[in-house]
């Protein structure tokens, strides 16, 4: 069975809208600008879809100069990436310092979702480490919750979906990877995968929150599907697995079509 990357994606502020590609580069901190910015409050704690689902429904955009964001009924703004001002922030357990990137951005921000809340990204001279528990001592991540990759075979999508009765896109669950030509679940049973020239370490299965419940269209909560679905059948312990977290051995670019060989 020949299986084949069928999707790529990445999400250039954490928690809002993403993006498809079909050519990704990776750097060291896994694809290039994924969760590169983050929203904070006023304390420096990071704001998710998990309080705030109308965060789906802002599109981040790079551009050249920095960043332009858009969203129903508000002005597109773009924000310029030239901001010196650092703030600590707070991810999970994790403190870093952080870079501010507008006043402007903030109060269009604050004015949409309706909290007081700041744009920050992470700048090349931090480096945020993978939990060493999985982890090299080399190995980092943007402010992605914990890994540089989440992969879901597109085999599980289905799956869920005709036990749901029901068609959820793949967004809902915010992958990089998307794989096809495998079973269903077959990601669970791998440990080393290659993807082109690029060799990942499949680490952790990932444990879901409410995010998939959020509606991308609307920014709304629809009910407690999928996650009561998963509980029936997918459930260990406290928590409910859906895809694999990956951990990347070397940097390059993935395109859409590449062959996905499993190594172990």
């Amino acid at each position: 069975m020949s299986i084949r990357l069928s999707g790529l994606y990445r999400y250039p502020v954490k928690s809002l809208r993403g993006e498809s590609l079909d050519t990704m580069t990776i750097g060291p901190r896994g694809p290039e600008y994924d969760r590169h910015w983050m929203l904070v409050n006023e304390a420096g704690r990071f704001l998710t879809q998990r309080e705030f689902p109308r965060m789906a429904l802002v599109r981040p955009e790079i551009r050249e100069t920095g960043l332009r964001l858009q969203a129903p009924g508000m002005f597109e703004l773009d924000v310029p990436a030239d901001s010196e001002q650092e703030m600590s922030v707070q991810l999970w357990r994790d403190s870093c310092t952080a870079r501010v990137m507008n006043p402007a951005a903030d109060q269009w921000l604050s004015d949409f979702l309706g909290v007081s809340c700041r744009l920050v990204y992470l700048p090349e001279e931090q480096v945020r480490q993978v939990d060493q528990q999985y982890a090299a001592a080399e190995d980092q991540v943007g402010f992605a919750d914990g890994f540089p990759f989440l992969l879901i075979s597109q085999a599980s999508l289905d799956d869920l979906n005709q036990r749901m009765g029901r068609t959820l896109p793949m967004e809902r669950f915010r992958p990089n990877l998307v794989v096809e030509g495998c079973e269903a679940y077959a990601e669970d049973t791998w440990k080393r995968i290659r993807i082109g020239d690029i060799e990942f370490r499949v680490v952790k299965p990932c444990s879901r929150c409410v995010i998939p419940t959020v509606n991308p269209q609307t920014g709304e909560r629809e009910g407690n599907e999928p996650l009561k679905t998963l509980m029936s059948y997918r459930k260990e312990g406290n928590n409910v697995y859906f895809g694999q977290n990956l951990i990347h051995d070397a940097q390059g670019e993935l395109q859409t079509g590449a062959a996905v060989e499993i190594l172990e």
